[in-house]
């Protein structure tokens, strides 16, 4: 079987930047990724670079910023007000998730000052290169009711649990 779209496919990758420094291995957590096809559930370059290849093929995909996490943008650098942030203990490069217009954002702290800190909430990769070593696992016809949700639902999830919204 060929990835496909309507297909749940699974995955292990290996993420790296331009250096070749590996940012995160789906495999030292023994956790691959599951997505699919064709609902945006992951990187559009990474999905197209996917489209036709069977189980067990290997490849590795480059990404420029425009096809991650987008380049950075210096507008999302900014001042806030010190009260914004409950924690009093702030230092440079923490990072925080919060609630953002399009879902939630990363915020990294650039410089905590008595009233005030200077935040930056573009992605911790926006602007940098980066390539994913991907080895398919696995590719199946999704279900009905996966193609209802968009995405992969955990394996044993019944029709009635979809119906009663248990499932998101």
């Amino acid at each position: 079987m060929l990835v496909a779209p309507q297909r749940v496919v699974t995955f292990h990758y290996v993420l790296s930047d331009a250096q070749g420094q590996t940012l995160d291995d789906s495999r030292a957590r023994d956790k691959p990724l599951e997505y699919l096809h064709g609902h945006g559930n992951i990187m559009a370059g990474l999905e197209e670079a996917m489209l036709d290849k069977a189980q067990g093929e290997e490849l590795s995909v480059t990404l420029a910023p425009e096809q991650a996490y987008g380049v950075r943008d210096e507008s999302l650098v900014r001042e806030v007000s010190r009260d914004a942030f409950p924690n009093n203990d702030l230092q440079a490069g923490m990072r925080f998730q919060t609630p953002g217009d399009d879902g939630p954002e990363i915020v990294t702290v650039l410089e905590a000052r008595p009233d005030s800190v200077r935040i930056d909430t573009n992605h911790p990769l926006a602007g940098h290169s980066l390539t994913y070593g991907v080895t398919l696992l696995d590719i199946r016809d999704a279900t009905r009711a996966e193609l209802a949700k968009g995405h992969p639902l955990p394996s044993g999830t019944t029709p009635e649990e979809v119906e009663d919204k248990k499932m998101v």
